[in-house]
């Protein structure tokens, strides 16, 4: 579905990615872990068309897609629901859903997509008048996932979905993401709660230092002690690794 060769690349002259290879396969979900610095975030900005590729590719489904703007991205069938609240607050959860397909030249068939999507999330359907600000922090995350599903894409990129809610809400964003998974979308996650995802996951993915170190089955991952010493903050002390999943 989605294959990254030996990525590097940056901001102008400060490299972030130093050797990035991993593949994932269509309908699962694969999240990225690693220390602060790491370059999580970047990897989805490389793939998305948002930052420099000095060298390497990026492939979607076997075609070369490296160097792609944004716009041509969504085309492709990526969406990108970055960190953070990335909805309008004073607009309604209808107007903020119909923002999501302002790209796509048939706008009867975005329309059609709102139905479908408020369908998928029958809270947006019970307040779709209502101003987004006035949702929850989970049902703000609902809204901005169900947004990136308008296009009706491939694989969704979403990057720390949990960040500044609730366990119980957290639990909420997973169960939204397990469903789009068993409806076939393919889904590439960097999250905080490290083995929450984990253990929601296919696979996972080791990042430090702007290179892959491990690539596998997210429970492998889960029982490997060098990952319980990521996660305490230390460093993976082996050689930059292919993936093996």
């Amino acid at each position: 579905m989605l294959e990254l060769k030996d990525v590097h690349g940056g901001y102008g002259k400060i490299t972030i990615l130093n050797g990035v290879s991993f593949r994932i396969p269509r309908g699962t979900i694969t999240t990225i872990i690693g220390p602060n610095g790491a370059g999580k975030s970047t990897v989805f900005k490389a793939i998305f068309g948002l930052l420099d590729i000095s060298s390497g590719q990026v492939l979607l489904e076997g075609r070369d897609v490296t160097r792609r703007t944004p716009r041509q991205m969504l085309a492709e069938g990526v969406s990108y629901v970055p960190q953070g609240r990335n909805i309008v607050p004073q607009l309604s959860v209808y107007h903020n859903l119909e923002l999501g397909g302002i790209t796509a030249p048939d706008q009867a068939m975005v329309r059609s997509r709102i139905e479908t999507v408020m369908d998928q999330f029958p809270m947006l359907r019970a307040f779709r008048n209502r101003k987004a600000i006035e949702l929850s922090g989970g049902q703000q995350k609902q809204l901005e996932v169900a947004r990136a599903l308008l296009l009706d894409p491939k694989l969704i990129l979403i990057d720390e979905p949990s960040i500044g809610l609730s366990p119980n809400l957290v639990q909420e964003v997973f169960t939204t993401l397990g469903r789009m998974r068993d409806r076939g979308v393919t889904i590439l996650m960097v999250e905080q709660n490290a083995k929450a995802a984990l253990a929601m996951s296919d696979y996972g993915l080791v990042l430090e230092l702007g290179q892959t170190r491990m690539h596998d089955a997210a429970a492998k991952l889960l029982a490997d002690p060098r990952v319980g010493q990521l996660f305490l903050g230390g460093h993976v002390d082996m050689a930059p690794a292919a993936h093996t999943g």
